[in-house]
């Protein structure tokens, strides 16, 4: 059940195959929904889902899916999936739901979700393209709950809305939130940031490209 090729396929897309910063897709999630941790996490357990269960679906019917339509069929499953969480999310945690907005919808458009289909449901066993599913939306959701730490720690001085600067008394000796963290571009400097320390640190990534 966890051989080593099952192993890789989990812990690979965390690290070395990253779809965030090696990959560089779903770069605009990063943008949209990390200036606070709870959305960023919400979003990253909402692609995780729709991403790992789509491929077991896609998996389990790929035999019978005819090539020329397979796209057609990818998408179509996806949307039921967005569709489902996006319910879900309306019922259980709406106050999250209306932060995320259309970006829920969005996922849809997602290439992560749609290359692992095609790359890699198409070619595989359902039990596999699970793992391969909760990989990639965990590679996905670690990058976005990073961001999305530095964000609002550094933005708004808060962690879940917990004034965590103001109660090491901070701003008491002079400390303001830097307002630029929450806007977009910071978030794409943050990613940046990672994808320089991951690359430095392991050379094999830059030789590869």
């Amino acid at each position: 059940m966890f051989s080593a090729r099952n192993l890789k396929l989990l812990t690979g897309p965390i690290g070395k195959d990253n779809p965030i910063t090696i990959q560089v897709l779903g770069i605009c999630s990063a943008l949209a929904v990390t200036a606070k941790l709870e959305p960023a996490i919400v979003m990253a357990l909402s692609v995780t889902m729709v991403i790992a269960v789509s491929n077991v679906v896609v998996a389990a019917m790929r035999k019978f899916i005819p090539d020329r339509i397979r796209i057609i069929v990818q998408l179509v499953v996806i949307a039921t999936m967005v569709i489902l969480v996006d319910q879900f999310l309306k019922a259980y945690a709406f106050d999250v739901s209306k932060q995320l907005s259309v970006f829920v919808g969005l996922i849809i458009t997602n290439c992560i979700i749609m290359g692992r289909l095609e790359a890699f449901a198409m070619a595989n066993k359902p039990w596999p393209a699970f793992i391969d599913g909760l990989g990639n939306g965990a590679g996905y959701g670690i990058i976005l709950i990073v961001v999305a730490f530095f964000r609002e720690f550094l933005g708004s001085g808060t962690i879940f809305g917990y004034p965590v600067m103001e109660k090491l008394g901070l701003y008491s000796i002079g400390y303001e939130n830097n307002g630029m963290m929450i806007l977009p571009p910071m978030a794409l400097i943050i990613v940046g940031l990672i994808i320089w320390y991951q690359r430095s640190k392991d050379k094999t990534l830059i030789e590869n490209k």
